[in-house]
């Protein structure tokens, strides 16, 4: 099982929105310096969107070669396609992925039965670990727990990364799922919490910015320490909330850009952060301790 600080790793790129392959690779020796337990390549952070298939695939590729076993790298192949995704899946295992992160399938908005058997078309198409992702507040669709139990069963099937931001949704899971069944937490905020509570790590936006620091809260709040959990994630807190005044991952590339480890680039239809929002970022990062 895949556990600690995994980074939703975001895609450098030129002031042109070409991809940025030189800063890539010393983004990826960055997190392996700093301590991030895992990379996730091309997820929703690393502009998945706005990727060609080729460029997504591109990517994986270049992460895996550098990563070279390092540490787990886990690719971002989920879509609102079945079969593309599936492509993407079997394209991530070729490439030497360790895991795929699959996003439930954005504005189509499948029922419970469409999820699951989205899911489950998936897990038996690619023979590869395989986490979902739900993340209502930018799909519109809520895969709700009973779903989840349904699919745990599946041996291709082996965690969720839960972003609803609600403490309860760790506790059903688990209860219904077991404790086999990883539980990542994909909302920095509420993130501590609920590897208190028996998640098993983050995928985390802020990781970006503090992989050290998000490596250390986490290995407390894995081991039970709450004290010295919250004494980490306080100098973070406000970089957890101030990373999404604008739609991820708008705040986070202006951010690594200030502090030196990527260019500005980010692609159409995102833009670069507002101008009103740079001191309140800037005022982020100094509390903790980044700039």
């Amino acid at each position: 099982m895949i556990t600690g600080s995994l980074v939703a790793l975001a895609t450098p790129m030129q002031d042109d929105g070409e991809l940025d392959w030189e800063r890539l690779q010393k983004l990826v020796d960055f997190h392996i310096q700093e301590g991030s337990d895992g990379i996730v390549a091309v997820g929703t952070t690393g502009e998945s969107a706005t990727l060609t298939v080729q460029e997504h695939c591109e990517v994986i590729r270049r992460v895996v070669e550098q990563v070279n076993g390092r540490i787990p790298v886990i690719a971002g192949t989920g879509g609102n396609s079945t079969q593309e995704a599936v492509l993407l899946t079997a394209e991530a295992k070729t490439l030497g992925a360790d895991a795929c992160l699959l996003v439930t399938p954005y504005y189509n908005k499948p029922t419970q039965e469409g999820l699951y058997l989205h899911f489950k078309t998936i897990a038996d198409a690619v023979a590869i670990p395989q986490i979902l992702y739900n993340v209502p507040g930018r799909t519109a669709v809520d895969m709700l727990p009973e779903t989840v139990a349904r699919l745990a069963g599946h041996q291709n099937i082996v965690g969720i990364k839960e972003a609803t931001g609600i403490l309860e949704r760790g506790t059903q899971i688990r209860e219904l799922c077991g404790d086999e069944f990883a539980i990542y937490s994909g909302d920095d905020a509420t993130g501590m919490e609920l590897m208190l509570q028996g998640a098993n790590g983050v995928i985390s936006v802020t990781n970006n910015l503090a992989p050290r620091k998000m490596h250390e809260m986490c290995v407390a709040a894995l081991n039970g320490d709450r004290a010295t959990a919250e004494t980490i994630n306080a100098k973070l807190d406000e970089l957890h909330q101030k990373l999404f005044v604008e739609a991820n991952p708008i705040p986070v590339k202006w951010a690594l850009a200030k502090m030196g480890l990527m260019g500005e680039g980010i692609r159409l239809p995102l833009t670069p952060l507002s101008e009103g929002y740079r001191p309140i970022l800037h005022e982020a990062l100094k509390q903790a301790e980044l700039i």
